[in-house]
């Protein structure tokens, strides 16, 4: 497992602990929580930029497959953190530098090497979102029409790579999400609609796979929500994770904030 940050690997390492399964974890120095060298069999730490340690590890543990679980932030790529000759290589290839490029890159080159992405989802396929409303609440219609204008322009952005998210109020699309993340985007769409309700708007990538950038949400998508005044939110049912499920949908049920899994647009 090559873990990034949040919630996602040690709830995919607690599953396969409870399994018997034997997990590596490379774990990226700048975003994962310490608590997955307590979960994994063995864990090594490199930095962001350490492809070519990466491709090492993997070697010399004989490890063919590997799975991506957790958040790595696109803005880092554009930090400090300094990228070894392989990622300067790869990089340099890009004529985009958007998540699937990036990625996709490394996948590719992994791939070169003998060892090929798993689904990010294949150890918590039952935290993946289901169809309808999951919350108490349901949406009331001016949500629910805040909601299907949000999905469209979510799905065209997530088309062109752009972002996953999008904050909607009263029929008006006040923020998108780029690099900033959800709750950044939260924060700032807040700043603008003079405390009136938003709704939040959440979409994965129109692909066929789930190897890498899982849209996820958990209890702290609903203090973000809460922060914001966001009173909804839609995600994409079978393709979304739902962390910490419970939690986040007791909290979010104490908060009075709806929330619906959507069917995928194709």
């Amino acid at each position: 497992m090559i873990a990034g940050n949040g919630r996602f690997p040690v709830l995919a390492l607690e599953t396969a602990r409870r399994a018997g399964d034997e997990v590596v974890v490379v774990a990226i120095k700048e975003e994962a929580s310490p608590e997955v060298e307590q979960l994994a069999d063995r864990c090594y730490w490199i930095s962001l930029g350490q492809l070519s340690r990466l491709i090492e590890i993997l070697k010399e543990e004989s490890i063919t497959e590997v799975m991506m679980a957790g958040q790595v932030k696109h803005a880092s790529i554009f930090s400090s953190i300094r990228p070894d000759w392989k990622l300067v290589k790869l990089l340099a290839g890009l004529k985009q530098k958007n998540t699937d490029a990036l990625i996709g890159g490394v996948a590719q080159i992994l791939a070169d090497e003998g060892i090929r992405l798993a689904d990010s989802t294949l150890l918590l396929k039952p935290l993946l979102a289901g169809v309808g409303v999951l919350s108490k609440r349901k949406p009331s219609t001016e949500e629910e029409r805040d909601i299907a204008y949000g999905r469209k322009i979510a799905n065209a952005l997530a088309g062109v790579d752009v972002g996953q998210s999008v904050a909607i109020c009263g029929g008006a699309c006040v923020a998108v999400e780029a690099m900033e993340g959800t709750d950044a985007m939260l924060d700032r769409a807040a700043s603008l609609v003079n405390g009136k309700a938003l709704c939040l708007v959440k979409v994965s990538r129109r692909r066929k796979h789930l190897l890498f950038d899982v849209p996820v949400a958990g209890p702290a998508t609903i203090e973000a929500m809460q922060k914001a005044g966001a009173t909804a939110l839609a995600i994409d049912a079978g393709r979304t994770l739902l962390l910490d499920r419970d939690a986040m949908l007791a909290r979010a049920n104490e908060l009075g904030i709806a929330i619906v899994g959507c069917e995928p647009l194709p």
